[in-house]
């Protein structure tokens, strides 16, 4: 199809429908219904089946689908570790410690998870959200900072290690262009991260200072707790019980992406990795709640099966965000941006635009993984043309890619960390604005100082 900017329709309406009507499934499958309209030069029977198409073909891609099964199973693990006392024993833990004894203290445990559950993105958030929630609601900090603060040491750290799932879509990109040394450029982009770094970096501060601009500082705090994972009757239990699950997910990782690597974790599995780790701390969790002999199978199925069920909408979204995605690839939506860095002729110009272009197209598909596909092709042939090393440029399409799925109301990020802090989507998305732009910002900036030094080398 010939690129053109009606590709631009489905992800601007979604986008626009979104922050409107405040329902994002809706608002994605509209998206998709327009975007197969467009695929079917305005045919309606022909465009709705595209667009039906579009979501059922999610299925086609096993990587795809393994991501959707991992996200499905997050529910029962968050559910197990809830229900039975693990979330609360780790929250006992922490208080006859006298560990959080504040606002201040409560932020910076949301912050400090963040950064130590580096493995993928919604473990991070819904594990933070789960264990601070309650916290966040004793000591009277709103849930919109809940999700701000988990929302920026998810993505933003996990695109910084190479051994996850994100690491490893990164590498095997940067494999698939030819690069001989994928682990040397990866590692080579991590200081050049802009985006990122600034991201957890602000929060941080946040978290210590306390510093609200703009609509965070006109959140308010809630006295019940309401978010996804929440529970009627939560039994006392151990910290263990969190712990142990989590630990063995940190560890099955890089485990499943030596195995399916070969004893190579650069060129490891990503999506299978995270669906054995996810499965794997599942089965951990389940065991530590029938050990004790208190519970019954009968009783962990059920709750197994609540868990499933709670964590259904979230799957909806991310089905529904690759669909939009794969709309968005046949119209050529990436493409189309992509292809404005065409005719560039200062190398100064080419970071701070490749940045700004990837977060283009992650705000308008939702995905930071799908840019990523689109980009970093492009980034690497560029950098190849102008004789330039490819870090700096890959660094700019991550740091781009992170900005625009943390800004969109359509990512699935944006979607989860609302759902696991408790907070309406569109409520997160206009108060992590600011902090976002702040961040793009100083990003931006040092792009453009990069810039200039590799028009002189």
């Amino acid at each position: 199809m010939e690129l053109s900017a009606w590709s631009l329709l489905p992800p601007l309406a979604a986008i626009v429908l979104a922050m409107w009507t405040r329902q994002v499934i809706l608002s994605l499958a509209a998206g998709i219904l327009l975007g197969g309209l467009i695929l079917a030069s305005g045919h309606p029977g022909v465009g709705f089946a595209s667009g039906v198409e579009a979501v059922v073909g999610v299925f086609s891609e096993p990587g795809q689908t393994r991501l959707v099964l991992f996200a499905l199973l997050i529910g029962p693990l968050v559910r197990l570790m809830e229900v039975f006392g693990g979330v609360a024993g780790f929250v006992t833990w922490v208080e006859r410690r006298h560990l959080v004894t504040s606002r201040r203290g409560a932020r910076m445990l949301a912050w400090g998870v963040g950064l130590v559950l580096f493995i993928e993105t919604n473990i991070t958030l819904l594990v933070t959200g789960a264990v601070c929630r309650p916290l966040f609601d004793r000591h009277g900090e709103s849930r919109q900072r809940l999700a701000y603060l988990a929302d920026s040491t998810s993505a933003p750290v996990c695109i910084l290690i190479p051994f996850n799932a994100w690491g490893a879509l990164i590498l095997g990109l940067l494999a698939a262009q030819g690069i001989e040394e994928p682990l040397s450029v990866f590692a080579a982009a991590v200081p050049l991260n802009f985006y990122a770094l600034a991201a957890v970096a602000l929060s941080g501060y946040s978290a210590w200072s306390g510093w609200a601009p703009g609509p965070m500082a006109r959140a308010r705090p809630v006295v019940t707790d309401s978010g996804p994972g929440s529970v009627g009757t939560v039994q006392p239990g151990k910290a263990v019980n969190m712990v142990l699950p989590l630990a063995v997910l940190l560890v099955a990782m890089p485990v499943g992406l030596w195995v399916t690597g070969d004893g190579n974790l650069a060129r490891g599995s990503g999506s299978t990795s995270a669906l054995w780790a996810v499965l794997a701390a599942l089965v951990c969790a389940a065991v530590l709640v029938l050990m004790p002999r208190r519970n019954t199978l009968h009783e962990v199925m059920a709750e197994i099966m609540r868990g499933l069920e709670g964590f259904l909408g979230m799957v909806v979204i991310l089905v529904l965000a690759m669909g939009l995605g794969q709309i968005c690839d046949d119209l050529g939506t990436g493409a189309y941006v992509a292809g404005l860095l065409t005719g560039v002729a200062h190398p100064a110009l080419l970071l701070p635009l490749t940045f700004l272009l990837s977060a283009v197209v992650a705000f308008a598909t939702g995905t930071s993984w799908g840019t990523f596909a689109i980009m970093i092709p492009l980034a690497v042939a560029t950098a190849s043309s102008f004789s330039l090393p490819p870090a700096p440029l890959v660094a700019a399409v991550l740091s781009g890619g992170i900005f625009g799925d943390h800004a969109s109301p359509i990512s699935d990020t944006t979607v989860v960390a609302s759902l696991a802090a408790g907070s309406e989507v569109i409520d997160h998305v206009r108060t992590q604005m600011p902090y976002a732009l702040l961040a793009a910002a100083l990003a931006l900036v040092a792009f453009a100082i990069c810039g200039v030094f590799l028009r002189s080398a």
